[in-house]
């Protein structure tokens, strides 16, 4: 496993995240009641201080009432302003030295502003989800809020007993006391702080095919009025995973779940082991098959192997979004071919301003990233041929599985795998805001 941490605050977010040290281990023990929507909780934050002494640390938290906070067992001096919270031990960290925060907070759990509207915890007309991507995790719990700071985490949660709780990872226990649930979750992988989903609601949960010999754990949890097109919609769930484990290689968590929300989303939202989808993408037609695919593929390819920092979202949006081509071409849909020359139309004649590499933040998630994205890797399927191409994307998979990654990161290893050099394409698809050609081989999947 390789991990990659990018050494400075993320220049599309520099006021997320603290750079000087890294979390280990978050343990979380929340309660939450839908009604008031009050969300009360307990952070044990294990983690690990940088190259050089700490006498003081910052956390990203919304606005919440602190009760208190403690660093290794002692009580420490802390501000809390403008969803950052400051924290003074009461003598100052060594360097490498691992350190334990404990933090109380309480209060209405809300979405924070962002460009792209609200973002983070959200209630719902009964119950709450967590969509958090990019920077809305400080919406519900204090964190280290930068995607390269990849975590395992223990979740409690308790609420009452009409309600489920999702989480992505694996559910460990469930108990039942008076009127009132817990529901205890880990998830043993590392994870960036974004990444981590949740979603509370009245659910009827379902088997997504056979695990059987070997094979991933799949469940949906979806409001019974739509079981019968969810049935439909996601039949084909079980054969993406196959296709993509072997294409990708192995499928990197525990087990794997969907959630769909008794409200409308504009998109669906990929968390770690989980993806979030609304009503409006049920359908009993499988309309949206294309974006079960999508969150799917973000398993390997964005949380699993994260980003460093922002600049690189391409490597997440643009790997599921060709792994929507590569679905639709093997399940006899349009070839990748096809599915590339629609998008290089689209693209054509659209603004010509957009560098894949370091699209900017106002762009990150611009519909032309995800096109651009998926047409560099076909480029780079129709220079390389189909072996090593999907050798190259297995070893990428293998190679950084659990840690983050950048376009330098990705450059470098397409070189190692490529029997020609590949710096002109690269160049052009990924530094250049001019569209290139269409790549006009007319690549397979094997």
């Amino acid at each position: 496993m390789a991990v990659q941490q990018s050494v400075g605050p993320d220049p599309y977010f520099p006021d997320n995240g603290d750079p000087r040290y890294r979390v280990h281990r978050y343990e979380l023990t929340l309660d939450y009641r839908p009604g008031p929507n009050r969300l009360s909780g307990t952070a044990r934050i294990n983690a690990i201080a940088g190259r050089a002494p700490l006498p003081e640390f910052q956390l990203n938290l919304a606005d919440f009432r602190i009760g208190r906070v403690r660093v290794d067992g002692r009580q420490a001096n802390y501000t809390h302003r403008g969803g950052k919270l400051r924290v003074r031990p009461a003598k100052p960290l060594r360097a490498g030295a691992a350190f334990t925060v404990e933090i109380h907070w309480s209060g209405n759990p809300k979405p924070v502003s962002s460009p792209w509207g609200g973002l983070g915890w959200e209630e719902l007309t009964d119950g709450a989800l967590v969509a958090s991507q990019p920077t809305g995790a400080p919406s519900w719990f204090p964190c280290n809020d930068r995607p390269a700071d990849k975590a395992t985490y223990l979740i409690s949660i308790t609420t009452p007993s009409a309600y489920s709780v999702v989480a992505g990872g694996r559910l460990l226990t469930r108990t039942t006391k008076a009127s009132t649930t817990t529901w205890v979750y880990e998830q043993a992988a590392p994870t960036s702080s974004y990444l981590v989903g949740l979603s509370i609601g009245k659910y009827q949960t379902v088997l997504l095919g056979d695990p059987g010999l070997g094979g991933v754990p799949m469940h949906g949890h979806i409001p019974a009025h739509l079981l019968p097109q969810f049935s439909r919609d996601f039949a084909r769930q079980p054969a993406m995973m196959d296709l993509f484990q072997r294409l990708f290689g192995p499928y990197p968590f525990d087990e794997y779940a969907v959630v769909v929300a008794d409200e409308e989303f504009d998109v669906p939202v990929e968390a770690q082991g989980l993806s979030l989808f609304g009503v409006n993408h049920v359908d009993g037609a499988r309309g949206s098959e294309r974006l079960v695919a999508h969150e799917l593929a973000h398993q390997w390819f964005g949380n699993s192997v994260s980003i460093a920092d922002w600049r690189h979202i391409w490597l997440n949006e643009g790997f599921a979004k060709y792994a929507e081509w590569l679905w639709s071409e093997r399940s006899g849909g349009r070839t990748a071919q096809q599915l590339a020359a629609a998008a290089h139309r689209l693209l054509s004649g659209q603004p010509q301003d957009l560098r894949l590499a370091d699209p900017g933040r106002k762009s990150m998630f611009d519909d032309r990233l995800y096109e651009r994205g998926g047409l560099t890797l076909h480029a780079l399927r129709c220079a390389m041929g189909d072996e090593p191409f999907f050798r190259m994307l297995r070893a990428w998979a293998g190679l950084h599985r659990g840690g983050a990654v950048s376009t330098a990161t990705f450059r470098s290893h397409v070189a190692r795998h490529a029997d020609d050099p590949l710096d002109g394409l690269l160049t052009a698809w990924l530094d250049r805001p001019e569209l290139p050609p269409l790549p006009t081989q007319d690549a397979r999947v094997a």
